[in-house]
């Protein structure tokens, strides 16, 4: 008779596997104290100057008015490439351990690509209204 042993995972273990990280975000926390308080201590005090002051468009006095109309007419273009990059992001995730993952995965991705899908469709919906330029 073959007899099934079940692995457990303690939560020590778990832990133990992310204590390299741990250390260097404790020494990025404990490096940017020092470096911060010298910044301030080699700073240059603050002195007045007019004309640094100044609005200046490459060294010379700006001429003209300072805003500008800017066109959207790639927004819908930029929601597109911000949408298919973060959904395949996570496809390739899910794609990389399908096989190794139970069926019930499956439902929750079909749940996300309909939530990007309705995205990208949005997007395109905006892509072909000329008004909204």
């Amino acid at each position: 008779m073959i007899q099934k042993t079940a692995s457990l995972v303690l939560a020590g273990e778990t832990v133990s596997q992310f204590a390299p990280i741990m250390y260097m975000l404790g020494f990025g926390l404990l490096a940017t104290i020092p470096v911060l308080f010298l910044s301030k201590l080699l700073s240059p005090r603050r002195r007045y100057n007019p004309v640094k002051f100044l609005p200046m468009e490459c060294g010379q006095m700006p001429s003209g008015e300072g805003r500008a109309h800017f066109m959207m007419q790639y927004y819908s273009y930029i929601l597109m490439f911000v949408v298919f990059d973060v959904l395949s992001l996570f496809l390739y995730a899910w794609g990389a351990s399908l096989f190794s993952i139970s069926r019930s995965a499956t439902l929750p991705i079909i749940g996300f690509l309909a939530i990007m899908f309705s995205a990208m469709a949005y997007a395109l919906y905006l892509s072909g209204r000329k008004g909204i330029w």
